[in-house]
């Protein structure tokens, strides 16, 4: 079952993130705590959402996500951030399920694309996404400001 997560379920995504974090060899650069996620997803102004799978009452993965902006297409797009299916629960439909709920909110809502990232050498993760019809944009890089160069950046005032 997928469904839309829910305050209760943060200490849950939390913990995910770390094993997500830890499967992608990054554990020491997470920094997010619960109450930080927590107003992310439900404070006042929502940034960032997230759905559940389930299987048996028991959460077995997740997909947290945002809306991204084409001048080219004149719409919104979701951008995934993340997807994590736990382990054990893997290849009994969970990630096919996470995805297609944002294919189906895209489709509700008239956006026109669902983006991600996936790490050059995550080759399941890769054959996964390639099953489903999703094409590498290898023609783009992706680039990343953060800690000191982001603040340095700030602070210029040339």
């Amino acid at each position: 079952m997928i469904r839309p997560a829910t305050p209760a379920d943060v200490p849950e995504i939390v913990s995910m993130i770390l094993e997500l974090a830890t499967y992608e060899k990054a554990a020491h650069e997470v920094r997010v705590t619960e109450e930080q996620l927590h107003d992310t997803l439900f404070g006042d102004h929502p940034a960032a959402f997230v759905h559940i799978a389930e299987q048996d009452g028991a959460v077995v993965g997740f997909t947290l996500w945002f809306l991204t902006f084409s001048t080219w297409r004149g719409t919104h797009g979701v951008y995934m951030e993340d997807l994590y299916v736990r382990p054990q629960h893997r290849g009994g439909g969970h990630g096919v399920g996470l995805m297609r709920k944002l294919a189906e909110i895209c489709a509700e809502r008239g956006y026109q694309r669902l983006e991600w990232a996936v790490l050059d050498w995550n080759q399941p993760s890769i054959d996964f996404y390639e099953k489903l019809g999703a094409v590498n944009q290898d023609d783009w890089y992706r680039y990343r400001l953060t800690d000191e160069p982001l603040a340095r950046l700030a602070a210029r005032r040339d």
